[in-house]
């Protein structure tokens, strides 16, 4: 049985097209679901236990981390899947994740442990600076054969088992990317997810300072603790280097990607306000409501 654990906090907009696409195309007991709602003041619990055979947790608290050790803890089957809430994968999606994981007592040099989509960019909503951004962004070599940026990791259980627990870290998806080698990781072409990219530059900055802030706490604890030792290093002219000089029709967007960086890396550094639990970006959630019958009912 594969196990799928869905860190929820307040994403009623999406979870209930998240749960959609996926349960349909699910034959009997195949699948292993466990929605953690964690700090929620909308509907999230409420929408995940409408849809039959889901395990729901609802936790006081808001944050990735805790929600994803108790789903964990609650998951009864292999292969693990993490998949963001807000992310469309069907069924066939699924398997096709697992599939691409190595068997128990395969003896194939290139054993793969984690497995990931293939990323599409959303952008038909944002405005032209953060299309720029992502015209760079979306080619630098650091997103081949990674599990960060996908929305969706799959673990075999010898994958699951190269951990305990999650860290107290935000980026929780580069953490997992950084305990596999290259060959150990597989992203499958025939499965994507579309991300959908922010429709605001405001709300751009502030992903990119948190993603700064969570690759920096995961490099820290690397060092002090040994966790996540692989976790890549920063390639700081990759954008020039490997994509703009390669194709100068991209010179202008590069320069706006340098730009946005640069002041993404200076507020990085600014003190951390404790307002909002993930400090995600809800921009790109902003016109993904439910209906108004299902959020009713969901409330009742």
């Amino acid at each position: 049985m594969t196990s799928i654990v869905i860190a929820a906090h307040d994403e009623a907009a999406v979870l209930g097209r998240c749960l959609d696409s996926l349960l349909p195309g699910a034959g009997p007991g195949e699948f292993d679901v466990t929605v953690v709602a964690n700090g929620c003041t909308d509907a999230t619990a409420s929408i995940a236990a409408t849809r039959p055979g889901v395990r729901v947790l609802d936790l006081p608290e808001p944050g990735k981390v805790a929600a994803l050790n108790a789903g964990d803890a609650v998951a009864v089957g292999f292969p693990r899947i993490y998949l963001d809430a807000d992310i469309l994968i069907t069924a066939d999606g699924i398997r096709a994740l697992r599939d691409a994981l190595s068997a128990a007592g395969d003896r194939a040099a290139a054993r793969v442990l984690a497995a990931t989509s293939r990323r599409e960019l959303d952008l038909s909503r944002s405005p032209l600076l953060v299309r720029a951004y992502f015209a760079i962004n979306s080619r630098l070599p650091v997103f081949q054969n990674a599990l960060f940026g996908r929305g969706v990791v799959a673990l075999s259980a010898e994958g699951r088992a190269c951990f305990d627990r999650f860290p107290d870290i935000i980026a929780d998806d580069l953490f997992l990317d950084s305990l596999f080698a290259a060959t150990q990781k597989r992203q499958v072409e025939s499965v994507s997810t579309r991300i959908a990219a922010p429709r605001r530059t405001a709300d751009l900055l502030r992903r990119l300072v948190r993603g700064r802030r969570g690759n920096a706490s995961l490099r820290a604890q690397a060092g002090r603790t040994g966790i996540g030792t692989g976790v890549r290093g920063v390639a700081r002219t990759s954008w020039l280097r490997d994509v703009a000089f390669r194709n100068p029709a991209l010179m202008p967007a590069a320069a706006c990607y340098a730009a946005i960086t640069v002041l993404a890396a200076a507020l990085s550094r600014l003190p951390v306000h404790p307002a909002g639990a993930w400090g995600r970006d809800d921009s790109s959630r902003a016109d993904d409501q439910p209906d108004h019958a299902e959020a009713a009912d969901a409330r009742h």
